[in-house]
């Protein structure tokens, strides 16, 4: 969850498509944790492994960040890092496309970490040799599951 410097009529306005999101809770560690600030992207291209904020489908008036799973017919699902913190989509299904807002560029406090590498530097640390180094795909924003890790 969190608080926003998005516009109330959940646009980005004015031609500045970048804002500030506070972390509230639990549900993003260990990439986000309760008070970190982080820039945001309105509009930005989603893509399965983006922090993403939207507006919760059942309160639109709450602002939410979680991890693009993937899409699905009816939008994307959107899970929490912390796994047994189960307020994502595996309670209120997958997120209408208009009520994901952006994505989560960077953490910028309490120290900055960048959390979205373009297309080739993913490419380039999710294949082999460099993804068997442990932890620099995620110290460079790339979000790997375990189970994807390339067995050495």
């Amino acid at each position: 969850m969190g608080r926003s410097t998005e516009p109330e009529d959940g646009a980005p306005g004015g031609g500045a498509p970048f804002g500030l999101i506070d972390v509230a809770g639990d549900s993003m560690v260990p990439t986000l944790r309760d008070g970190d600030q982080l820039l945001v992207r309105y509009g930005a291209r989603i893509r399965p492994g983006a922090v993403v904020v939207f507006r919760h489908p059942f309160q639109q008036n709450l602002l939410v960040v979680k991890r693009a799973d993937g899409r699905r017919p009816k939008g994307w699902w959107l899970l929490s890092d912390n796994r047994p913190v189960d307020s994502d989509s595996r309670s209120y299904g997958a997120v209408p496309d208009e009520l994901v807002l952006g994505r989560v560029l960077l953490r910028l406090r309490p120290r900055p970490a960048w959390l979205a590498p373009g297309r080739r530097l993913e490419r380039l640390l999710l294949g082999t040799p460099l993804a068997r180094i442990p932890g620099l795909a995620r110290r460079l924003g790339v979000w790997v599951r375990p189970e994807e890790l390339p067995i050495s």
